[in-house]
This record gives C-alpha cells, sequence and structure tokens, in this order.
C-alpha cells in the first residue's frame, strides 16, 4: 500500500453498490451477486452460479474529494486448459460520468474449465490492490466499475478523502436480461459491454441480468426481475435455448408467455422491451446445441459449431429464426391487451451486413466492436426518438 496519502478506511456496504440484486458477506469481505439468495438457492447449474456472480454492470459509486483510491478485491479469473490465460478482467474508472482511468486486478484466484468436460479447478490466489491516482480535488461523483468476467469480491475501499454515497439523482432504472453476449463476452471492458453503452446513451441507471449461458427463461430469474423496482425493462432471448437445445417449440411459447407474465406481476404498466437474437450464422436456419468445433480446438482456437441438423425444425427444433418468428408473434398477440409491451428484431442490432463488417470471432459471441455497434445501435432504436424506452414517450 501507498504511504504518502493519509488513508480513510471506508467501510465496504451495498449502499455504496449499484447494478447488485443482493450482497454475500465472505470471509475477505463483501461479494455482489446479481441474483437475489432465494434465486441462488432454486438454482442447481454451476455455469449460472458463476455468472451471475461475475459482476456485469455492477459499480462502486459514492461523493468524495479524494485524489487517490485503492480498492482491495478478492478476485477469481477463468481460464481453459491447453490455452493462453485469459486478459486479466479490467476496472473501468468514471468521475462524474465521465471514463477517468483504467486498471488490472492483481493476484486472486484462477479457475481452469475443461471445454472437454466443463469441470473447472481453482487455484488460490491473494488478495490484490488496483489504484487511482491523480484525480480532481473537488467533489465529485465517482464509480468503479468492476470486472464484467471475474467474479469480485471486495475487501477494503481506502480514499484520501471522505466518502459519503451517491444520491438519488433522478435517473431511470433500466433493468436488462440477456445471454452472455449481454453479459459481456469478449467486450473491453466493463463500461465497454453493449448494455452499459447503450444505457450511457440513454442516460439511465442500468442493472444488468445479462447472465452468460443462462438466458433460459428460468422462472427464478422473472421472479427476480418481478421484485426489482424498475423504470424501464429488458428481456433478450433466444440464443442460449438454442445453444443449450433446451426446448422444443412446444415448450419455448408458453415458456415466453410465463416469464413475461411473472414479470408483469410487479410491472404492470413499466415499458417492456422483448428483443430476439442478434444475427448468428451457425444457428439461423440450424437448430443446436451449440459445441466447441474439434478441429479448431486441435488447432489451439475455441470455435463454436452447430451440431443440430436443419431438417429437425420440422420436429419443433429451435433456430434463431425460428424463435425471431414466434417473439414477433407473441408480442403482437400481448401488445393487443398490452401497450406498453414492445418488440426489437435483434437482426436491426446486428444483421447479416453486419456480420460481414464485423464478424463473431467464435461464431458466436462479439468482439470489442461489435458491442460498441450494438450498443450504439440499441441506444438509437430504444432509446431515441420513438423508441420503447423513448424520454419523451414515457416521460
Amino acid at each position: 500500500m501507498h504511504t504518502e496519502h493519509d488513508w480513510i478506511t471506508t467501510p465496504l456496504t451495498a449502499e455504496l453498490l449499484r447494478g447488485a440484486l443482493d450482497v454475500e458477506r465472505t470471509e475477505h469481505g463483501l461479494l455482489p451477486h446479481r441474483l437475489p439468495a432465494r434465486a441462488r438457492a432454486q438454482n442447481s447449474n454451476a455455469q449460472l452460479a458463476m455468472a451471475e456472480a461475475q459482476p456485469s454492470g455492477v459499480r462502486l459509486a459514492f461523493r468524495t474529494a479524494a485524489t487517490a483510491i485503492e480498492l482491495d478485491t478478492l478476485r477469481t479469473k477463468r481460464d481453459y486448459a491447453g490455452f493462453p490465460p485469459r486478459p486479466d478482467g479490467l476496472y473501468d474508472l468514471r468521475v462524474d460520468g465521465r471514463p477517468a482511468g483504467q486498471a488490472t486486478g492483481t493476484g486472486g484466484n484462477v479457475l481452469t474449465v475443461d471445454l472437454a468436460t466443463w469441470d473447472g479447478e481453482v487455484t488460490p490466489g491473494p488478495v490484490g490492490t488496483v489504484r487511482f491516482t491523480g484525480l480532481p480535488a473537488r467533489d465529485k461523483d465517482v464509480e468503479i466499475w468492476l470486472p464484467h468476467n471475474e467474479t469480485t469480491e471486495l475487501v477494503a475501499l481506502r480514499t484520501d478523502a471522505p466518502v459519503t454515497p451517491v444520491p438519488d439523482r433522478g435517473r431511470r432504472v433500466w433493468l436488462h436480461h440477456g445471454s452472455s453476449i449481454s453479459h459481456g463476452s469478449d467486450a473491453a471492458g466493463p463500461t465497454a459491454i453493449w448494455p452499459v453503452v447503450a444505457a450511457t446513451r440513454g442516460g439511465v441507471e442500468l442493472i444488468n441480468l445479462g447472465l452468460g449461458g443462462s438466458a433460459m427463461l428460468d422462472p427464478f430469474t422473472a421472479r427476480a426481475m418481478r421484485d426489482t423496482p424498475a423504470d424501464l425493462i429488458s428481456v433478450k432471448m433466444g440464443i442460449n435455448i438454442v445453444n443449450q437445445d433446451a426446448m422444443r417449440l412446444r415448450a419455448f411459447t408458453p415458456a415466453v408467455h410465463g416469464f413475461l407474465d411473472t414479470i408483469r406481476e410487479g410491472h404492470p404498466g413499466t415499458p417492456l422491451l422483448l428483443v430476439s437474437p442478434v444475427h448468428c450464422a451457425i444457428h439461423e436456419d440450424t437448430p443446436g446445441p451449440t459445441a466447441p468445433d474439434v478441429n479448431a480446438l486441435g488447432e489451439g482456437r475455441l470455435v463454436f459449431a452447430a451440431m443440430g441438423d436443419p431438417a429437425e425444425k420440422a420436429g419443433g427444433k429451435l433456430t434463431l429464426g425460428v424463435i425471431r418468428e414466434e417473439l414477433s408473434r407473441i408480442v403482437r398477440q400481448r401488445a393487443a391487451d398490452d401497450p406498453n409491451l414492445h418488440y426489437l428484431d435483434g437482426l436491426e442490432l446486428y444483421g447479416e451486413s453486419d456480420a460481414a463488417e464485423l464478424p463473431l470471432p467464435d461464431n458466436v459471441h462479439p468482439d470489442a466492436a461489435t458491442h460498441r455497434h450494438i450498443g450504439e445501435r440499441f441506444g438509437e432504436l430504444a432509446f431515441g426518438q420513438g423508441g420503447a424506452f423513448s424520454a419523451r414517450t414515457h416521460g
């Protein structure tokens, strides 16, 4: 720890966090969760347990005149067996809403995942420290956005001036649920994931329930959304259900209705936007499941392939094309009695022509440039004039 500052240690509490639905006290400190305890208790899937504990969209938010900040964390970084280590997660600093710095964590645990079995082994590591210095010596709103793809236990917060929670600025709260694309996949940092790009454009407070591999119409996720205060709600649905070949059309349609019904129990008149999948060539007309391409794995590359057969659509297997048609139909049907329900075709966010310019590196997940593209497009279509989340429409 640096010694040139007179440090003040501020207890880490839920009051200082935005974007988390729950916090857990651990032996090390405070672990943010993006699903509440009741939902976590009903989950038996290891991937979802890992995803919801990765703080995508979660940030420390406080007001201070500090010029220097230190944050001790214990991270858990995910790597894949047989592949080079993944890049370190990033912490993004914003001061009065503007980018003001970026840092990586140190130390921490490493979870090594075997892609053949999806089993994981944890190698323990020490607590690390993230530092930001040279901040303006005036009262200001400070946000530290946590890595979107690393479980992060918050251990200690030190500053060289007192800290208080940021007061409510009256901004609308946007609650969003989606897949690993919404979670952040291979974005350049926690404020570069597409939902944060869109939220920044819309001037809203984001709660991101983008859950990698786990946008599966789970009832406990719908109940979490039902019970979370929000002014705007969106659900981006489809790709994970195809990836895991989890449903046929017969089960999918009532599950979508049930998911929307549950949200509406807590938010009967809130603008609710149902978003269909973005373009993904391998699954446009071919069902899942999705699996790593064996030939690419042999070359040390992680690329995904569709394992289904297009002919299986006739038996009710789902493709992205089928899902888009069905989601559009469901919204048209329900909107007759629910004028605040809206539909956005994911191809308007990232379509075939976008894929030609900005291809998906592993055939499924967008890269940094594509995250920005999707976020800007969503900001324009949803928050812009005439959009489902337009302030003029729903002021």
